[in-house]
């Protein structure tokens, strides 16, 4: 069969305004006791990660995570009788004195998705499985792929029959690297061959009438999530398709990597508008998704009420559906093909010495020009002193120098360096862009709204074909890094997946500089522009765990961390861990209880280990394919 592309060039825009903040609206699913969509709040839930089958640990397991704030909670139920179990589990937490709405998650198996109609509020299935069973990774035929899309109307029909029945909800869950074999046939595994598997589901519900429905699109990789969700989006508008989204980064690990990562592919849609339910996945206790997620939230709903529309500009140039880095002309240290830079801004600051020193040779440093402040940074090649950004734009309409001629041989990083709020552009500013090329721009906004500011600042250069690098640029009112991480990651995080921007320049009044350097490499890095460390893509686990997740990702992390651009996967169990671990070079999968099996590029090397050998199995694993080197 030949490998097929969605034609994108006639699609609508994929969110309501590319420059002022506009709520995607959609219709109201009815789940539970709550709505979903429409003008309700953005609903936040999770997952339990406890044997379904243990109804007390599952039961007190939704309570803990009632009190942290979800609103709904998803329980695994891999057979019938962890279905029949979800009445059990209903029965004890209403006891217990709560109501949520209990979404059951199934894989593979359409019988049991029948029995959990009739008990929860809410199915989850997988359009990757739910007709075609576990992959098999063959070639399928025209015939096979066309018979394939008669065997789920077969299968899904009846289902939304029983469903309406029972006035029970469905989630329709892609999972990049979980998609059948007749879509990967056709469209590879690619964002197009997610939001098509999603789209022939759909397109089954609208002809039948029901429009109790919610959408989540996922990956581990923040890049493909935002393009699959816009891609959908976009195709649901053209189809007159208005169901509700679910956003989460499947599979974002934990700590403050898992936080970032979870907040920037979020965050990009929701700044858009997208979104009408969210789900930080976390490698912890599922309580523990909600702080972040109501960050998230609250930050979103400021964005909604603070913001101003951003200056319009043509969009032709802007690739919202596929990665293009913008053009740039390399200007010392920055653009070009050099990695997007970490940029510290300290002026002002009285507190420098608590920044570590194994970071600052990576991050260029702004600071104020004086001998004691060089000598401070000896183990740094990229300084740029205060007094040498070169030019600065003012608002009385000036360019000004800043500098005197015989102090540019004392600059360790001799660019000259223009700062620029994006909303006192004019055309001054342009034309002196234009006599000079061999200037990078320091960007910032006073927009709540700052990914719509910025991007609209970008497409002017685009538009106007200014390569200028661009170091973007935002300082936060708050002592809070941990607030910091969120908010940055959701404001300056989709530009980056978006190729724009050259650098990454993160102020806040807080002192934790050596935390503020790891968060702007952070957010480079879940935003797929800069590896500096080891990545892990981990599932935060379910029912299906058969081993202890989260103290296997630290062991895991406390053997591996040293190896700088490597991707490791630690995945709870085998039914989407292997092909939700795409972009991993290696991973470590749960194939049984106590049992641990060990793949490289999604190629099965070893099965079966105890768990007890398998993280020494895995770096032995990294010896044998040379990818190992000793922590320092």
């Amino acid at each position: 069969m030949i490998m097929e592309k969605i034609d994108k060039s006639r699609l609508p825009l994929y969110c309501n305004s590319l420059f002022q903040f506009s709520r995607n609206r959609v219709v109201d699913v009815v789940v539970g006791n709550i709505l979903i969509g429409g003008y309700n709040p953005v609903r936040i839930q999770t997952m339990t990660t406890s044997s379904t089958m243990d109804i007390e640990a599952t039961s007190q397991q939704i309570v803990d995570c009632i009190k942290a704030g979800a609103e709904l909670v998803r329980v695994t139920a891999q057979g019938e009788k962890e279905a029949y179990a979800l009445a059990d589990i209903k029965e004890r937490v209403e006891q217990l004195g709560y109501t949520i709405p209990l979404v059951a998650d199934i894989h593979f198996n359409p019988k049991v998705a029948f029995v959990a109609a009739g008990i929860v509020d809410k199915v989850r299935i997988n359009p990757g499985n739910f007709a075609d069973g576990a992959k098999n990774f063959k070639e399928v035929t025209e015939d096979q792929y066309n018979r394939g899309a008669e065997v789920i109307r077969e299968k899904f029909i009846p289902f939304l029959k029983e469903c309406k029945k029972n006035n029970t909800s469905i989630r329709l869950g892609v999972n990049h690297g979980s998609l059948s074999d007749r879509i990967m046939s056709k469209y590879g595994d690619t964002p197009d061959g997610m939001a098509e598997s999603c789209m022939e589901y759909l397109r089954i519900c609208k002809e039948e009438g029901f429009s109790n429905v919610v959408i989540s699109i996922k990956s581990s990789n923040t890049r493909i999530m935002v393009h699959t969700v816009r891609l959908l989006n976009a195709l649901m508008k053209s189809e007159q398709i208005r169901f509700p989204l679910h956003l989460g980064v499947t599979e974002a690990g934990a700590g403050e990597d898992g936080r970032i990562k979870s907040a920037v592919g979020i965050g990009a849609l929701m700044s858009d508008g997208i979104g009408d339910t969210i789900r930080v996945s976390l490698t912890e206790s599922p309580e523990n998704e909600m702080p972040v997620a109501r960050q998230l939230k609250e930050h979103i709903e400021d964005i909604s009420c603070s913001s101003t529309s951003a200056e319009e500009e043509d969009a032709a140039l802007f690739s919202p559906f596929d990665y293009q880095k913008r053009l740039t002309t390399c200007t010392g240290m920055f653009g070009g093909d050099t990695s997007a830079a970490v940029v510290l801004d300290l002026r002002g600051r009285e507190c420098k010495q608590t920044i570590s020193n194994d970071l600052v040779p990576d991050a260029v440093i702004i600071d104020s020009y004086d001998k004691n402040t060089i000598s401070s940074y000896k183990n740094s090649k990229k300084i740029v002193p205060a007094e040498l950004l070169d030019y600065f734009y003012s608002e009385k309409d000036s360019v000004t120098p800043l500098y005197k001629q015989e102090s540019i041989c004392s600059s360790q990083a001799g660019e000259k360096v223009v700062e620029v709020n994006c909303e006192n552009v004019d055309s001054k500013l342009l034309e002196f862009l234009k006599r000079d090329l061999d200037t990078v721009i320091l960007l910032s906004s006073s927009n709540s709204n700052k990914l719509a500011a910025f991007r609209s600042f970008f497409l002017k250069l685009l538009n106007n074909r200014l390569p200028h690098p661009v170091i973007i640029s935002a300082k936060y009112n708050t002592f809070n890094i941990d607030e910091v991480a969120v908010k940055a990651a959701v404001d300056l995080g989709g530009l980056f997946i978006d190729g724009f921007g050259d650098g990454l320049s993160i102020a806040h009044k807080g002192d934790e500089l050596s935390r503020l350097c790891s968060l702007h490499f952070g957010i480079l890095q879940a935003s797929r522009v800069r590896f500096s460390k080891t990545e892990y893509i981990s599932c935060p686990g379910c029912g299906r765990t058969l081993f202890d997740l989260e103290s296997t990702l630290k062991e895991v992390q406390k053997r591996t961390s040293h190896l700088k651009g490597l991707k490791i996967a630690v995945m709870g169990c085998i039914v989407n861990g292997i092909g939700e671990m795409a972009d991993a070079d290696y991973g470590y999968v749960g194939a049984g209880r106590s049992k641990i099996s060990l793949f490289k590029n999604r190629k099965l090397v070893k099965k079966n280990i105890p768990e007890k050998e398998a993280v020494d199995s895995l770096v032995e694993l990294l010896k044998e394919n040379g990818d190992w080197v000793n922590p320092l």
